[in-house]
């Protein structure tokens, strides 16, 4: 994680050199700017740096840690407040009581001698969930954290399911499961994105190969970032993998977002049409929620539209959405694309889709995301209209 790039900022006073050097390591390794100082004067002055975390020992020679309470609650101080010191811990917990009646944003006890791991949950504690995502988000990218869920296509002409969506989770060892659009910004802004998607390609690629030894003719969604389409180098090194792996591109989808694929046009057309001489197909995602135009669209070598939950989910009653979904189906077809409707809850949004012409959907109605072993792919060997799993 780079440094002091999230906003942490640790003001520590404490007169024990030792430990105030080993908590401004910890938390500068956790991401944090830190200020440390043994001179209750400037401690008072350095809030107005704005920390978002202060670690006051009690015990001071000039200036006890209660004094300072008092300053910092006459000062409306809004920075999370850690108490540490050697004392008892009933005493600590009247001062913790203390700072809480005087209105400050007490936080917790440090109690001294403390271990790396007593810093190292303290500054956790302290993190915003953002911070606490990006900081650890590398390590779970090598360290099997993430994994991936399958949510079914389903042709709505054939009513059998015809491909899947990839979808990442990470596995975090403590906050659990968390979803995709919990940290695929934070990945983004950390230059993340470019190893996450790698490592999102290839697995799903490998899932993709393992269902054609299956006899199963499924189609791969799987979304990248316009980040991604920096490289100019992406469209020659995800046909190698797909080579490696012993797959067609033709049966993988490469999702956008709307908004994403319209940026930085002349470069976007160069990527995007090298992906399709390659054979990938192309996904707008949420079309409908950017700001793009139709001469953008009409320039980007898309094969399939996927219409915004948002719409979908409320068509049948917002008056709204019911005109903006057939609208968009029907541009979609005359474009000779694939239109997608995601956020299909209810048969009876199903069958309004149906009767739009729509050619493919997805939801929880006709499958919720799963892990590869639990997709029901039986429905993909042999059509059976009208029939849903």
């Amino acid at each position: 994680m780079s440094d002091h790039v999230l906003g942490l900022r640790l003001l520590m006073i404490g007169d024990n050199l030792a430990f105030c050097r080993l908590t401004k390591r910890i938390a500068e390794q956790n991401g944090f700017d830190v200020t440390v100082t043994d001179d209750p004067d400037h401690f008072i002055t350095a809030q107005s740096w704005n920390p978002t975390l202060i670690v006051l020992d009690l015990q001071m020679p000039e200036k006890d840690g209660i004094e300072l309470l008092r300053d910092l609650s006459l000062n409306r101080c809004s920075a999370q407040i850690v108490l540490t010191s050697g004392l008892d811990r009933r005493t600590l917990d009247a001062a913790l009581r203390l700072g809480t009646e005087r209105g400050l944003s007490m936080n917790g006890i440090l109690q001294k001698p403390a271990t790396l791991e007593d810093l190292q949950d303290l500054l956790i504690r302290n993190m915003p969930p953002a911070a606490l995502l990006s900081g650890h988000l590398s390590e779970a990218i090598v360290a099997e954290q993430l994994f991936l869920e399958y949510q079914p296509k389903i042709d709505c002409r054939l009513g059998r399911i015809v491909g899947a969506e990839a979808l990442v989770r990470w596995r975090h060892p403590s906050l659990g499961v968390i979803l995709p659009e919990q940290f695929i910004g934070l990945a983004e802004e950390s230059d993340l994105i470019d190893p996450l998607t790698a490592w999102v390609f290839s697995t799903a690629a490998k899932q993709a190969a393992a269902w054609q030894q299956q006899g199963l003719t499924l189609e791969m969604a799987i979304n990248i970032s316009a980040r991604n389409l920096r490289d100019i180098q992406l469209p020659d090194r995800l046909a190698r993998q797909c080579a490696d792996f012993g797959i067609n591109p033709t049966s993988l989808t490469l999702e956008l977002t709307e908004t994403s694929a319209m940026h930085d046009a002349v470069h976007m057309i160069d990527v995007l049409t090298r992906l399709r001489v390659k054979g990938f197909k192309l996904s707008v995602d949420d079309f409908g929620t950017g700001y793009s135009s139709l001469v953008q669209l009409k320039r980007m070598p898309f094969s399939e539209l996927k219409i915004d939950l948002s719409f979908v989910a409320n068509m049948l009653h917002d008056r709204e959405c019911e005109v903006i979904v057939p609208a968009i189906i029907d541009l979609a077809h005359k474009l000779g694309l694939e239109s997608v409707a995601e956020g299909v809850e209810s048969e009876a949004i199903w069958n309004a889709l149906l009767g739009m012409g729509c050619s493919r959907g997805q939801g929880f109605h006709l499958g919720r995301p799963v892990a590869a072993d639990r997709l029901d792919v039986a429905t993909a060997k042999s059509p059976r209209p009208g029939h849903i799993k």
